[in-house]
């Protein structure tokens, strides 16, 4: 019996948007807030187990995390790839 189209593959997680862009420190990025759109910076990847931001981030260099700050509070965050958009 032949296999159908899409068998054995996992299905694709509607929230786990790909990201192709590589984020680096530095670029200037945009995600969305409990206020709203906020604005901001990449400080820095995050590949590994940590603490970051006020919370424990489980990232890896598989799933990596990004810290940003917000250029209007200027408070720290950290956000899945997905989550962010380049400017």
């Amino acid at each position: 019996m032949a296999k159908s189209r899409g068998e054995g593959r996992k299905p694709e997680d509607p929230g786990k948007a790909k990201n192709p862009e590589k984020l680096r420190k530095g670029d200037k990025v945009a995600w969305s807030s409990h206020g709203g759109r906020a604005e901001g910076e990449v400080e820095k990847e995050i590949t590994e187990r940590t603490e970051a931001a006020g919370r424990t981030v489980d990232a890896s260099p598989e799933e990596p995390q990004y810290q940003v700050r917000s250029e209007k509070s200027g408070r720290s965050a950290v956000h899945k790839p997905s989550a962010l958009r380049k400017k």
